[in-house]
């Protein structure tokens, strides 16, 4: 069974984690996630989160927890929605929460690790940091929907990010929509 770390931050954009745990397929995958104080705070002006049962969530202080260790194998961490002083941390090396901590092994150990931003415009200090964990092995990946789909609702919106999340995993995703689909001629 596969196993990934969900790190759900302080940002704006709680309804990104909403519709990635809502769209994730269970089938032959373990769940783990680590949520920010910041991101309780953010989640209850922006609709809140509640965690599906079969998730395991981890206290961000719990620098116990497995995913704080390179002998426990996981597949995958995505950052979603990852702040910006998240981001710097993990850049600069601070590990001082089990998110950022997690965010640490996984690069040192070589492993999967997609940061979803979603502040605009970024200043220097941020493309740098960004610059700094892509040459790290990490992947940025920005928050940016597409609309070519002509998404109808917020949620569909959301999820143009969210199926590019899956491809990079390695997720079959079935229900994304693709740009001119090579599989449909």
């Amino acid at each position: 069974m596969e196993r990934i770390v969900v790190g759900i931050t302080g940002a704006s954009g709680i309804i990104y984690a909403r519709q990635f745990l809502k769209n994730f397929p269970l089938n032959q995958w373990e769940v783990h996630a680590i949520i920010s104080q910041s991101a309780f705070l953010v989640a209850e002006e922006e609709g809140g989160l509640q965690l599906p049962s079969w998730v395991q969530q981890w206290d961000e202080n719990d620098l116990k927890a497995p995913c704080a260790s390179g002998s426990n194998v996981f597949k995958a961490m995505v950052v979603i929605p990852c702040s910006i002083g998240t981001l710097g941390k993990i850049a600069n090396g601070i590990a001082d929460n089990l998110i950022t901590r997690t965010a640490e092994v996984f690069l040192k150990e070589r492993r999967k690790l997609i940061l979803v931003t979603r502040e605009t415009p970024a200043s220097l200090i941020q493309i740098r940091n960004m610059e700094t964990v892509t040459l790290s092995g990490a992947m940025v990946l920005p928050a940016t929907p597409s609309f070519y789909s002509n998404p109808q609702t917020v949620e569909e919106v959301v999820n143009t990010v969210v199926f590019r999340i899956f491809d990079q995993i390695g997720i079959q995703n079935h229900a994304g929509y693709r740009w001119r689909n090579i599989d449909e001629k």
